[in-house]
């Protein structure tokens, strides 16, 4: 089968890897329906995380579940189903707890850029639709998968709620979900930052009541001018800069939350402005799997779309322009069709 793989930053090629099968009685084989490119994917593309060796792309995936394991009792071929980038078995103790990202048995998910993809723990990772949905859901399934997933996620963590004011750091498909997912759980005010117009015009649409363009100290000075000098309650961080985190912190009302899901190169925290900032700081890698099925449920009933991030979609014989196109802040979020 064709798939994409990584050789070196800014490398990207599409050749002939070995089609995946079943190895353990957990498994599950699925005939991927779509894919994309992630933001994070552009860390190793840009050389900040590097390549051992080549590697097979790809975290994001939905598509028709073709064969089982022996073990495997929640789902079956024929059904439509959404994973996540973390494999999970959904039963030790701190999946129970609702942080299957870390569960005690997770596996990193990659590979999922080509047409068929082994989902290891499929029982505990896998959330079927409630049939076989049509093409113009699909997209929206898959950005659950992993930026929707982790904007609401990004939402949760900094407490996003009723009465609150959100400001969200970073305009990209997870930023740009969080402020859906901020609105739905009834924020009153949702601040973008962002400095792109179509960026913008997207925020508004999924609700953002206002945008600011400034970065870093003027960013965070503008929140607060837009809060009676407060900060807002709850932040948004995903970015993750140095600038971006500091930029949360300081935006941050005393007593406010920050939800940080920027995967984060090179972050220092300084001591004495956190000390004194008051700020409560959750995040790290979303567990997507303890969202998956409201989400699911949310976009079959029509009542959320997140499927505008996709302003980019080709083949996935044209990965390496799908890299291209993201690097470049062409697009928001390619999709890739197998």
């Amino acid at each position: 089968m064709l798939a994409a793989v990584m050789t070196a930053p800014g490398q990207v090629h599409v050749e002939d890897r070995p089609e995946p099968r079943i190895v353990e009685p957990t498994d599950a084989i699925i005939r991927l329906s779509a894919t994309c490119v992630c933001g994070s994917d552009l860390w190793p593309y840009r050389g900040v995380d590097k390549l051992d060796e080549p590697r097979p792309m790809g975290h994001e995936y939905v598509g028709i579940v073709e064969e089982v394991g022996a073990a495997v009792t929640t789902v079956r071929p024929g059904q439509f189903v959404v994973g996540s980038f973390f494999a999970s078995d959904n039963t030790c103790e701190i999946c129970r707890s609702g942080y299957q990202s870390s569960c005690v048995h997770r596996v990193n998910m990659t590979g999922a850029q080509a047409p068929y993809l082994r989902v290891p723990l499929a029982d505990g990772t896998l959330v079927a639709t409630p049939d076989l949905p049509p093409d113009d859901l699909i997209p929206g399934f898959l950005a659950a998968s992993d930026v929707l997933g982790t904007g609401w996620f990004a939402a949760v963590a900094a407490e996003a709620g009723p009465g609150k004011t959100v400001a969200v750091i970073g305009d990209g498909a997870v930023g740009l979900l969080a402020v859906l997912a901020a609105r739905r759980l009834g924020a009153e005010h949702v601040i973008m930052m962002s400095r792109h117009e179509p960026r913008q015009e997207l925020a508004l649409t999924y609700g953002a009541t206002d945008i600011v363009t400034e970065r870093g100290d003027e960013g965070a000075a503008r929140i607060k001018e837009l809060t009676n000098g407060l900060g807002a309650h709850s932040v948004i961080e995903a970015v993750g800069t140095q600038q971006s985190m500091m930029q949360a912190i300081g935006s941050t009302r005393p007593g406010g939350h920050i939800g940080y899901v920027g995967v984060a190169y090179d972050v220092q925290l300084p001591g004495l402005p956190l000390f004194f900032s008051h700020v409560h700081l959750h995040g790290g890698p979303a567990p997507v799997r303890r969202f998956l099925p409201e989400l699911v449920q949310l976009i079959w009933d029509r009542q959320i779309d997140p499927s505008a991030v996709f302003d980019l979609r080709l083949p996935l014989t044209e990965a390496a322009e799908a890299y291209r196109a993201m690097d470049e802040r062409r697009a928001i979020k390619a999709l890739l069709i197998p």
